[in-house]
């Protein structure tokens, strides 16, 4: 058990373990009530025999010693709070004989000292060892500063207790004569003190292995037998009988025996809030400190006594230095501690370099400035960064982000900013610089990312796009980053590391970032809708099942294809909003199906998840979800991924097992143009696999068909194979002869919309038959 995780009681659990409080406890707290309450009666008017006073001493020793030993057997508790509560029975045992003693000395000689060497060595033996098991319980971590805080307020509780004991016990007995008594309060003194010291030291810094409460009460036990004695000045004056131990004692044992029962009643679990909640009680000792000793000063001023004011004095300005140190060190530590705070506001936490955040305010602050100034902005984006994170891993992928970090911070001047905009996309704000300037930048950029990176013994060489937007103070800073979007993208085609600025003629294709930041909105206008591809059987041309194929229709593009806006969708995290949006309205659309057309329906329904669907947690329940929302029987559905997909470690394997659980079908789409091995076609769960449209449409030259290997491939591991892209009536005959008995293509359908498709289920014919409005549907 960590000591990040400590005892507690649970807070709905207080009422609870209240009422459940032992006979032990209670039999400890009406023997205080009667120690106090007969004491009470004493200091109005002495009654009965002193003896009386001391009576319940023994008794609530010996309550509080077997409450801690039952404590101390408690199996559910680790070891070292155990053995902490061993330790507390022990000093509880030898408070016992100590005040015992001190019974006996003060009923056999009324007039001499009640600290015997019985009772001083017994004493002395108890704070021993309850201040040995408080310093040896596991402490919580501390910066040096709260280090030095805790010092500086266990220096202001000791130093006040110190003036408190010295006014009231050690300056009274120093003219005394009695050498014995005189020896026994200079020993109560430091034993009170090394006590305090030792209570604060563990208050302030916390522990992960006592219950909280319980190690406050610990602490008021001590507490209250280390200043008790004070009082023995002011009781003389009402009875020599009466002696503040009459009360405190029991109070001790009291006090004791609670803190046990809390702890055996305790709950391992999470502290949460515990460093806020202490600092809020704790903070305040050294102010309490301060207030006990100018209230001290006050009484010495007001009294007729003021033989040691200067001491009392001098204590006040000692406590007054010590929290204004305390103050200057807190100060000092908040101070760095927003410093950090928003550092990790506005810089990457892996990288180190400005984030997004910091990189619009230094591009506004540049596009904002007084007078005409040039203003570039260089977008970098790393070609291939995914297939470095899919083969190697994500440790890899974030070395070769570092050092790519490190690079382009060592190519730009101080008056420019460097950042990261988010996975492998950097940009740099070019402040002052023209054209001109923007090409010097570029060139050591380029120059810098030449070198290959060495990552884990990995040798990997870089081939990053740059796209530049030149601007000049007064531009728009979304519209600077737009431009530089759309060169960084023309600058893909160019082959290797380079560069190039926008230029206007550019935009003419596709606009990346004005997509990106059009899907969202398309989404909720419900610009996006589903087409339906038949997926037929080769032998007679009936139909076996649907793929849902998404579009958007543009408001002024016109009809776009995935290919247009997925990858954005992708490079933004859209990709997880579309793609729940795709399958929830398959899976609607297919219930539908199901209840109008019963056996007539599509038999299985394929819906294409991302790469980023896969990777997230919780992706197996959504579906999950939708399989019971939709009352849809799951082995009718097929999940289609890409073979990169299905190579990735870590959660996108969790996922696939967990759909497979589910019932669910999963396919492996474009077969043969990714990084399939055998082994992996084993050991992934993989149903089905859909031949890629480049060996469906391969042409025929006398060589054995690489259609015919996938065919025999997929026989041999006992999986579902279905060919795509088949577009004439040829193709589709040599895929029979092959072996195979699915297909889909513009041979058979292209994607219907959902009201064609219908027509398609009510007529009595197969696809291959259907009507050629049909079949030339967009």
């Amino acid at each position: 058990m960590g000591a990040s995780e400590v005892l507690h009681a649970p807070g709905a659990g207080e009422p609870a373990r209240m009422r459940a409080m032992s006979g032990q406890l209670m039999l400890s707290g009406l023997l205080l009530v009667v120690a106090a309450v007969w004491f009470t009666v004493n200091l109005v008017q002495p009654v009965g025999p002193a003896a009386l006073l001391w009576l319940t001493t023994p008794v609530a020793a010996v309550v509080s010693v077997v409450i801690c030993v039952r404590t101390a057997r408690t199996d559910h508790l680790p070891e070292p709070t155990r053995r902490f509560w061993r330790s507390v029975a022990i000093a509880l045992g030898l408070a016992g004989v100590a005040q015992v003693a001190q019974a006996y000395d003060a009923l056999t000689d009324p007039h001499g000292s009640q600290t015997g060497p019985v009772m001083l060595a017994a004493g002395t033996a108890a704070m021993l060892v309850v201040g040995h098991a408080l310093y040896k319980l596991p402490l919580g971590r501390h910066s040096v500063g709260a280090l030095l805080r805790i010092v500086l307020d266990a220096a202001s509780v000791i130093l006040a207790a110190t003036v408190f004991l010295w006014h009231f016990v050690t300056r009274q007995q120093l003219g005394s004569t009695h050498d014995g008594l005189l020896m026994a309060s200079l020993v109560l003194t430091v034993l009170g003190l090394v006590a305090v010291f030792t209570v604060v030291k563990v208050l302030l810094s916390g522990c992960a292995f006592v219950d909280g409460q319980g190690l406050r009460l610990v602490a008021l036990a001590l507490f209250v037998g280390a200043v008790a004695p004070v009082l023995q000045p002011f009781l003389n004056a009402f009875d020599p009988r009466l002696s503040p131990m009459q009360v405190s004692v029991p109070m001790v044992f009291f006090l004791g025996a609670w803190a046990a029962e809390r702890q055996r009643h305790a709950q391992f679990g999470p502290r949460r809030g515990a460093v806020a909640q202490r600092r809020r009680v704790y903070s305040v000792l050294p102010y309490a400190a301060v207030a006990a000793v100018d209230g001290l000063l006050l009484f010495v001023f007001r009294s007729d006594d003021r033989a040691d004011v200067a001491v009392v004095v001098g204590a006040a300005v000692a406590l007054t230095t010590l929290v204004v140190l305390r103050q200057m060190t807190a100060f000092r530590d908040n101070a760095r501690l927003l410093r950090q705070l928003d550092h990790g506001a506005n810089h990457d936490a892996l990288t180190g370099l400005p984030n997004r955040i910091l990189f619009h305010k230094r591009l506004n602050k540049a596009l904002t400035a007084p007078g005409e100034r040039h203003v570039s902005v260089a977008l970098i984006d790393l070609d291939d960064f995914k297939v470095v994170n899919d083969s190697l891993g994500h440790e890899v992928g974030d070395l070769l982000l570092i050092a790519v970090a490190q690079r382009l911070a060592g190519c730009i001047r101080a008056e420019d900013t460097v950042a990261r905009l988010g996975g492998d996309e950097f940009v740099v704000v070019l402040d002052g610089a023209d054209p001109a300037a923007a090409d010097l930048a570029a060139d050591r950029m380029v120059a810098a990312l030449r070198a290959p990176v060495v990552a884990d013994g990995h040798e990997l060489p870089i081939r990053a796009s740059i796209g530049i937007a030149d601007g000049n103070s007064g531009d728009e800073a979304s519209l600077l980053l737009r431009h530089a979007d759309i060169a960084m993208y023309a600058a893909k085609n160019v082959v290797g590391t380079a560069y190039l600025h926008y230029h206007p003629s550019m935009a003419t294709g596709t606009d990346h970032a004005n997509i990106g930041a059009e899907l969202r909105e398309a989404i909720d206008r419900e610009e996006l809708f589903l087409l339906y591809q038949p997926i037929v059987s080769l032998d007679d041309g009936k139909l076996m099942g649907a793929e849902a194929l998404v579009r958007w229709a543009h408001p002024t593009r016109g009809t776009l294809g995935p290919d247009a806006f997925i990858p954005v969708a992708e490079r933004t995290g859209l990709v997880v909003l579309l793609g729940r949006w795709v399958m929830k309205t398959a899976f609607r659309q297919f219930h539908d199906w199901i209840a109008e057309h019963g056996d007539a329906a599509p038999q299985v329904m394929n819906v294409n998840v991302s790469a980023r669907d896969l990777r997230e947690e919780g992706f197996a329940e959504f579906v999950g979800g939708l399989l019971k929302e939709y009352k849809l029987p799951a082995h009718r559905i097929t999940l289609e991924i890409t073979e990169t997909m299905a190579l990735e470690p870590g959660q996108s394997i969790t996922n696939l097992h967990d759909l497979r659980e589910l019932g669910l079908r999963v396919s492996l789409d474009d077969f043969g143009t990714g990084h399939s091995t055998l082994t992996m076609l084993h050991d992934c769960p993989i149903d089905e696999i859909k031949l890629d449209r480049s060996f469906t449409q391969a042409n025929i030259d006398g060589r054995v068909p690489m259609a015919a290997a996938v065919i025999h491939l997929a026989q041999v591991l006992g999986l579902h194979a279905v060919a795509e892209g088949v577009e004439t009536s040829e193709q589709a005959e040599l895929l029979l002869s092959l072996g195979y008995i699915a297909a889909q293509g513009y041979h058979f359908s292209r994607p219907m919309s959902p009201e064609q498709f219908t027509k398609l289920l009510m007529a009595p014919r197969s696809v291959r038959t259907a009507p050629a409005a049909w079949q030339m549907s967009a």
